[in-house]
């Protein structure tokens, strides 16, 4: 054989698995694989805190798979819904389907499927009510935050919204059940986005113009309203993380540092709020990265209810046990 003979021989053997690494690459690209890893997170931090220790290692990998693979659903979807929007913004003109990488119809069979295959595993896996709060995030995202992005800067709160009930979740694959914990930690959900989306959008307020997106700098250009707005949501964190201490879900240590992060964190609102350049906008988002797994670290870090024992509330935490739950569910 000669070697051009085996050139040609060699391509096709070579192609097929670097085909197989760029669509792999693309999927995880149109899931948003790194939002989702925070949205997993979230969802396990409910699912270890509601169960305190007495957990099933099965149900939680199998609420994990499932938060994850509806989580790439919605935002592959999203991404369909906005491929020509992102067509127009610097910063999302790169991705797979503004950039002609992946087809339209193939991004579509992607997000149908991976929204199906995840609420599939969340219901056979953990327990019905654990599918629908996915379900319901999915139509959310897609049916309702999606079209509003071009509406009015309100989208903001639904997406919030949207962001509020992976923890849920968690809790609700841990004990079948929504206690007041998993509404405390959808509250500290909901209420750290907004100081976090609203320091991106006023970073990327002209990019977003750009794509006719009504984000709330669309709608206050001096960034009076954004400003104020980030700050009071990032000081509302300060009571809403201490409830759930209150509420028994964690102990003295975490309540403690968690008002010391949550002071520092209101600063930097402050500071933006204050004055709205590029400089503090950029603190606060980076500060909101950082902020909440540091958050999540102390919840898991510090599970305990002698706070709320000894304001004589109880036991109001009662986590049932996990291995029971997935039965109760179906």
């Amino acid at each position: 054989m000669t070697e051009s003979a085996e050139h040609l021989v060699s391509v096709p053997a070579t192609a097929a698995p670097a085909r197989v690494v760029e669509l792999v690459g693309c999927y995880l690209e149109l899931a948003k694989a790194r939002l989702a890893t925070l949205v997993v997170l979230t969802a396990t931090v409910g699912y270890l805190l509601a169960a305190r220790g007495a957990f099933d290692g099965a149900i939680l990998v199998w609420t994990v798979l499932g938060t994850a693979l509806t989580a790439f659903g919605a935002n592959i979807l999203n991404q369909w819904l906005e491929a020509d929007r992102d067509r127009r913004m610097e910063r999302t003109r790169t991705r797979p389907l503004p950039a002609g990488r992946v087809g339209r119809s193939t991004a579509l069979a992607w997000g149908l499927v991976s929204a199906a295959t995840g609420l599939a595993t969340l219901g056979l896996g953990t327990n019905l009510l654990t599918a629908a709060l996915a379900l319901l995030v999915i139509l959310l995202y897609v049916l309702v935050y999606t079209p509003l992005k071009v509406l009015t800067p309100f989208n903001t709160v639904i997406g919030a919204v949207c962001g509020a009930v992976p923890p849920m979740m968690g809790w609700a694959a841990a004990t079948g059940r929504l206690g007041l914990g998993a509404w405390i930690l959808g509250g500290v959900l909901f209420v750290w986005q907004i100081p976090h989306f609203l320091a991106l959008a006023w970073l990327y307020r002209e990019d977003y113009a750009r794509g006719g997106f009504r984000m709330m700098p669309a709608a206050d250009p001096e960034g009076r309203i954004t400003g104020r707005a980030a700050f009071v949501y990032a000081l509302a964190l300060l009571p809403i993380t201490g409830a759930l201490a209150l509420a028994g879900v964690t102990g003295v240590t975490y309540l403690v540092a968690s008002q010391l992060v949550g002071l520092a964190f209101a600063a930097l609102g402050l500071a933006f709020a204050r004055r709205r350049v590029r400089l503090t906008a950029r603190r606060l988002f980076l500060a909101s990265i950082i902020y909440l797994p540091v958050l999540l670290g102390l919840m898991v870090g510090d599970m305990d209810n002698r706070i709320a024992r000894l304001a004589g509330l109880g036991n109001p935490v009662q986590p049932q046990v996990a291995m029971g739950v997935r039965e109760r569910g179906r």
